[in-house]
């Protein structure tokens, strides 16, 4: 009698602490860990990726949290160092012994992280580092979507396409930043060049910081080019608008790289920033389901009639992530990419089927800031605005 009392006891310890392991693993939080380049020259677009994941975390929280944890953010600041991005998440990984990946900025820092990903087999949804990232055999990353720089500019192309022949550009000017982000825009203005009988009269490199817009912009001037291309990021791109307007230069379009489509370019150059052409993946105006809410979050919190697209970004980062793990009913890694690579997500930015690469098919939309706002042009079906061109006088 007192044997099987005893072998009761001990069978009720062990269901007890069975328990208790399992009620302490529910209330432990779900971290999931990196980097952003929160100081330094990309700190302002960041900024707004954070602000989206934490939004995302803030929802899926609000309905119980991921996996029914709470979910957390480990994040470090890489201080714009490609270097420090990949120590921090080297750190998050081996150190913190976080439970996620979240995918970081800009291309440069996303293309280092993701073979330490690799290596560590974590998923890694981020904008990737152009496609050369994506051609390098790695399985654990993902683009949900992309910040592809060899499509940037493909809305801007099919639309210029659509116009009559006797109205398009016929000389362009070039000027492109010396670093893997600048070489990748090249991809389709080469194609529009070919493609359209644009005559590239122009095509040079500028290293960063860019000092002095006046040599490019004379040059420009001086060649008659009716088409400009600044594929640059915020900084160098203001510069060249504020240097075009100064020297009274003004072609029929200007076409700029990244920094264009962030709230930081109207509040910087006002009427000066508009007309700027450049290409997106993702806009606040799409009629995928979510757009509706993160705008009405943005215009509660920042007084801001849309999401800024980086904030869309780590929000949709975000959604293919939870996703994937909500797919393959827990955190093993292997199971999350594998879920992913055999299933469609559905994200702000549309659904997304991903390739052996870990791509969705190639999108593009061609975006002009009109009154201060980045509006869609390009294609017909997703116009928020009539583009204007060719570009007014300067005022």
């Amino acid at each position: 009698m007192k044997k099987v009392l005893f072998l009761t006891l001990c069978l009720s310890l062990v269901l007890f602490m069975g328990q208790r392991s399992t009620v302490r693993a529910a209330d432990k939080p779900l971290v999931i860990g990196g980097s952003l380049p929160l100081t330094g020259k990309f700190a302002e677009t960041a900024k707004w990726i954070e602000k989206g994941m934490k939004f995302w975390a803030e929802e899926v929280n609000a309905k119980g949290g991921l996996l029914g944890r709470k979910v957390t953010f480990k994040i470090y600041d890489d201080q714009s160092n490609a270097g420090k991005a990949v120590t921090f998440a080297e750190k998050a990984i081996t150190v913190d012994k976080v439970d996620l990946l979240f995918g970081g900025y800009p291309g440069t820092a996303a293309r280092a992280v993701m073979p330490v990903a690799e290596k560590h087999k974590f998923v890694y949804v981020s904008m990737g580092g152009h496609m050369k990232s994506f051609q390098q055999g790695y399985t654990y990353s993902f683009g949900g979507p992309p910040l592809m720089g060899e499509w940037w500019y493909e809305g801007f192309y099919q639309w210029v396409k659509s116009l009559p022949v006797d109205q398009r550009p016929k000389r362009a000017a070039v000027y492109t930043m010396n670093n893997p982000i600048g070489t990748s825009l090249m991809d389709s203005i080469n194609r529009m060049s070919k493609d359209l009988g644009v005559k590239i009269v122009i095509n040079e490199k500028y290293n960063l910081p860019l000092p002095d817009a006046t040599p490019l912009i004379m040059k420009a001037k001086q060649m008659n080019c009716d088409l400009l291309f600044s594929s640059g990021f915020f900084a160098d791109g203001v510069m060249t608008v504020r240097t075009a307007k100064a020297l009274n230069y003004n072609p029929k379009a200007i076409v700029q790289g990244v920094g264009s489509i962030i709230p930081a370019w109207v509040k910087e150059l006002g009427k000066d920033g508009d007309y700027i052409f450049s290409g997106t993946v993702l806009h606040n105006k799409l009629g995928y389901p979510g757009n509706d809410k993160l705008n009405a979050y943005v215009k509660k919190t920042y007084n801001l009639s849309g999401y800024p697209l980086y904030f869309g970004f780590g929000y949709a980062w975000m959604q293919t992530l939870s996703q994937g793990v909500e797919g393959a009913k827990g955190l093993n890694q292997t199971k999350i990419r594998d879920w992913l690579k055999s299933h469609t997500v559905q994200t702000i930015a549309g659904p997304m089927s991903f390739d052996a690469k870990g791509l969705p098919a190639p999108v593009n939309y061609c975006t002009q800031v009109i009154n201060g706002k980045v509006e869609l042009v390009w294609p017909k079906e997703v116009r928020t605005a009539e583009p204007i061109y060719p570009k007014p006088a300067w005022k």
